[in-house]
């Protein structure tokens, strides 16, 4: 039975990474328990790369339970791509293992009547240069694309939270990826809130989210963007921390979020929550609580034409913030700490005219 019912009308298209255990159409179900109105899974594990295929009895029953419950596939089930995959490694061994685990996805979706599927970019580490890399997986974009039986699965590159060898930490890695990809139609942005907060990109406000999102329009073009995910982040602006916060109990908190949905450019994409939901019982066995997901889903729509100055709104602002105070806390100390570290690192490796005695231990830290 479904914890909340699903708002019907509504200007936002909300719901949550939900399970697929025992089949790709239990997703469905899944989502309706929680009241969203669009949902992601995991077509298969995400940890492994050999995996059985899709049961043909599963994917009739997906297609049925859309059709009875009112679910858009095309427009609003965003799957997510295996953690492993790195389409941007040169070595032809580990490309074609990454390929291959990508095209069956994208051949699932098809089969499934999917449209859009959503995948980290990858890691430029093992190649030669930066553009290298992004010259890699745009290839592999265009391989993905030519190909029958993926149909005509839209990608979606995941914005990231950290930049250095990781790709999609800036909107330019972004541009640069689509600007090589031969059918443009197939390709677009999942833009995740907690990623490109923590990627240095401030949206806590309607004045710095209009500035992010003109940023990302005249970088790589609003049309691009398809889907969101919605999450806050327990490390601060700027830190490359990729660590998901429920809504509003984060370094975004609730004003970044009543922005966020307030934004008509983003009216009608699906945007889907990641948001934690383990819970530690009397026990100490920790166990997935779904009430959480329902029960943030109603805020987020709630929180549609709310006055941010309301007592109501200021009241749940105060509260969300002081349910995560202790984590974003020691979040934080841990970040001021790496940065204390660094800074030390780098002012003794950078120092002139130090004493002769410790001048070559200078010089190698210099060097390093």
């Amino acid at each position: 039975m479904p914890i909340v019912a699903r708002t019907v009308g509504s200007k936002l298209v909300l719901g949550a990474h939900v399970s697929a255990a025992g089949g790709v159409h239990n997703a469905v179900t899944n989502s309706v328990h929680i009241g969203g109105n669009a949902f992601a899974l995991f077509l298969k594990s995400q940890r492994k790369w050999a995996n059985p295929p899709l049961i043909d009895d599963h994917c009739t029953s997906f297609i049925s339970n859309c059709e009875t419950h009112k679910y858009n596939a095309g427009q609003y089930v965003v799957p997510h791509g295996s953690y492993l995959v790195n389409l941007a490694h040169p070595d032809a061994e580990r490309m074609k293992q990454a390929y291959d685990s990508f095209h069956d996805d994208l051949a699932r979706c098809h089969k499934l009547g999917i449209k859009l599927y959503n995948f980290h970019p990858g890691n430029a580490a093992a190649a030669a240069t930066r553009a290298e890399a992004i010259q890699h997986l745009a290839a592999q974009l265009d391989k993905a694309h030519a190909d029958e039986a993926t149909g005509a699965v839209v990608t979606l590159l995941e914005t990231m939270a950290t930049r250095g060898n990781t790709i999609g930490g800036t909107f330019e890695d972004i541009r640069d990826v689509i600007s090589l990809v031969t059918k443009k139609d197939r390709v677009g942005v999942c833009l995740d809130t907690c990623h490109v907060f923590a990627a240095g990109y401030d949206i806590r406000t309607p004045v710095t989210l209009s500035s992010t999102l003109a940023d990302f329009d005249s970088t790589v073009g609003l049309n691009y963007l398809r889907a969101l995910h919605v999450n806050d982040s327990k490390a601060p602006l700027g830190s490359n921390r990729d660590l998901h916060a429920n809504i509003g109990t984060g370094f975004l908190g609730l004003r970044a979020f009543h922005a966020l949905v307030n934004e008509p450019k983003l009216w009608g994409l699906p945007m889907v929550l990641e948001t934690p939901i383990d819970v530690k019982g009397e026990d100490g066995k920790v166990e997935q609580d779904k009430r959480i997901w329902a029960t943030e889903i109603k805020l987020l729509e709630s929180l549609v034409g709310m006055d941010p100055d309301s007592e109501k709104f200021q009241k749940l602002e105060v509260e969300l913030a002081a349910k995560g105070k202790a984590e974003r806390d020691r979040i934080d100390t841990q970040v001021k700490k790496k940065e204390e570290k660094k800074a030390k690192e780098k002012g003794k490796g950078g120092k002139k005219g130090r004493k002769k005695d410790d001048q070559s231990e200078s010089e190698d830290l210099g060097s390093e």
